[in-house]
């Protein structure tokens, strides 16, 4: 399929159904997930192998836990890694579908985006109308800790950007933004692969992650080269910030709003998220600032709307 939406107003799901099985990058085991058409707005997940249980939308208060990944608690059940499979949904211009999965971990596949973007390929997409745009209050939404911070500022499209600085060689300061559609997601986001650094390979493995990761579905950093190149992109590492920057808010629906995050982490983007939901319920302040509840993952933060600083590039 190359015919992707020109934009994100307008509601599309799934014309069919395809499925993509493989090892989830923590757990190690393999899991399947189908994908299915949905007449219900946002994304609806069920299980495979217990078929009677009620289906869950997904949203940010589902998430427990974001370390290395986004992972949710949905019911008695968890899920973790579905950040690439939700990103390509959201880039690809999916608004509403259903996903059915056996396992507790959505395949990591390539480590990348394009394998799930594929997988929407093939089913095809079918329109549902307008879809239903999350409102931002007029002042920047800004979140942050530490040095890294992420912020959500109304404007006419959705325009992405991202910023990391890593002390390795290999990747140091990069930055990448752009003024997102479903084709330049396909191309400029999704082949982006998840990245890791060798010095933290058997701390990760001693604490029972990354069981599934090898050199095939993951960039491996070593200091100042690659262990398994060529990569996809000079820049891939921030490419593929910005792939979990739009996974993670693909749980509250992609803001009409220039999305930026600095040294931004699944607990950022999450939080966002979670911002975004609670002023669709609550509302916005009429002026000055404006503080929303976090999810229990993200603390100490700080969320507020208002006149922001000027963040130095790097």
């Amino acid at each position: 399929m190359t015919n992707w939406p020109s934009d994100y107003n307008q509601a599309w799901t799934l014309a069919g159904a395809s499925e993509r099985s493989g090892v989830g990058l923590h757990s190690g085991q393999t899991s399947r997930v189908q994908l299915r058409p949905s007449e219900r707005s946002g994304y609806w997940l069920g299980w495979l192998d217990d078929p009677a249980l009620p289906l869950h939308r997904l949203g940010p208060e589902c998430v427990s836990d974001t370390r290395l990944c986004t992972a949710l608690l949905l019911g008695q059940r968890r899920l973790a890694t579905v950040e690439h499979l939700l990103a390509a949904l959201a880039g690809c211009g999916v608004s509403q579908a259903e996903l059915w999965v056996e396992g507790e971990e959505v395949p990591l596949l390539d480590g990348s985006a394009l394998p799930w973007v594929e997988a929407i390929g093939e089913s095809g997409l079918r329109h549902c109308g307008v879809r239903q745009v999350p409102d931002l209050p007029e002042d920047p939404l800004l979140l942050h800790q530490g040095s890294g911070f992420v912020l959500a500022q109304p404007a006419k499209t959705l325009q992405v950007s991202a910023a990391v600085d890593y002390p390795q060689p290999a990747i140091g300061r990069q930055f990448f933004s752009l003024e997102l559609t479903p084709s330049l997601f396909v191309e400029a986001i999704a082949p982006a692969r998840t990245f890791g650094f060798r010095e933290q390979v058997d701390q990760l493995l001693a604490a029972g992650l990354i069981k599934g990761g090898a050199l095939d579905n993951a960039l491996v950093c070593d200091g100042d080269h690659w262990l398994n190149p060529p990569l996809r992109f000079a820049d891939e590492p921030v490419r593929h910030k910005l792939l979990d920057l739009l996974g993670d808010l693909a749980l509250v629906g992609l803001p009409q709003a220039h999305v930026f995050a600095y040294r931004g982490s699944h607990g950022l983007h999450t939080a966002l998220a979670a911002a975004i939901a609670t002023l669709q319920v609550a509302g916005f302040p009429p002026g000055g600032m404006a503080s929303a509840p976090l999810p229990r993952t993200l603390s100490p933060t700080s969320v507020t709307t208002g006149p922001l600083p000027s963040p130095a590039r790097p």
